[in-house]
């Protein structure tokens, strides 16, 4: 799958995943190397998938759409708090979408249930 970003910084972080000198990684240094490694394993996963309907069904990262105000959005569990946000770059998020949808865009990680309207990001 392709992968494109919410914004430069956001782009410059997962762009960054490759360095394996966790002194120099910059994700490392901003959310420290445990969850770096988390983020990896499921941006990988995500890489890997032809499409996005297939990721879904692989059920890898417990992705699940969110409501309300993040609606269009998908969360993929990194831990039991943190989440992967992505946005599915299609028409819409009909089956038949997904599964031609080939490309997602990465939003950030934040804590979904956190508290407050903004949320808690941590990669904005």
């Amino acid at each position: 799958m392709q992968i494109e970003y919410e914004d430069s910084h956001v782009e410059k972080l997962f762009n960054d995943l490759s360095n394996i000198q966790a002194s120099k990684n910059l994700m490392i240094k901003k959310i420290g190397p445990e969850l770096t490694k988390s983020v990896k394993k499921r941006y990988d996963q995500l890489k890997a998938s032809n499409n996005f309907a297939i990721y879904l069904t692989t059920g890898l990262g417990k992705p699940e759409p969110l409501v309300v105000d993040k609606y269009g959005l998908y969360e993929v569990r990194i831990t039991a708090n943190w989440r992967l946000i992505i946005e599915p770059v299609s028409v819409d998020l009909s089956p038949e979408s997904l599964a031609i949808c080939d490309t997602i865009k990465i939003k950030g990680v934040m804590d979904y249930h956190g508290k407050g309207s903004n949320n808690n990001w941590l990669i904005p």
